[in-house]
């Protein structure tokens, strides 16, 4: 079985898909931890693989990338919508409408 889910450090709350099978309901290995994907989730983007809470720190690579502006559940797509990243928003930056940190 080909391998579905990225998880760079232990200490990660995220993981990042890694194949195409990211349909909401779809069960996944992360990590020896099945979770059940709430959203669809495009192709090398992140979901939540614990309870993230409202202001809590989000983990990749073992470091924040960002805070959660919301609470944000195990298997929901973690994004701009509800990511506040450390660097600032590439799309507006790319937009002329904001600034990368």
């Amino acid at each position: 079985m080909a391998k579905e889910v990225f998880i760079i450090d232990p200490r990660d709350n995220v993981a990042t898909l890694i194949s195409e099978n990211g349909v909401r309901g779809t069960v996944l290995d992360a990590g020896g931890v099945p979770i059940t994907l709430a959203d669809d989730i495009p192709f090398a983007h992140k979901f939540a693989i614990r309870p993230i809470r409202k202001g809590e720190q989000i983990l990749k690579y073992g470091y924040s990338i960002g805070t959660a502006t919301c609470d944000i559940r195990p298997g929901e797509h973690v994004h701009i919508h509800n990511l506040e990243s450390n660097r600032g928003r590439g799309d507006l930056f790319a937009a002329g409408q904001g600034n990368r940190a």
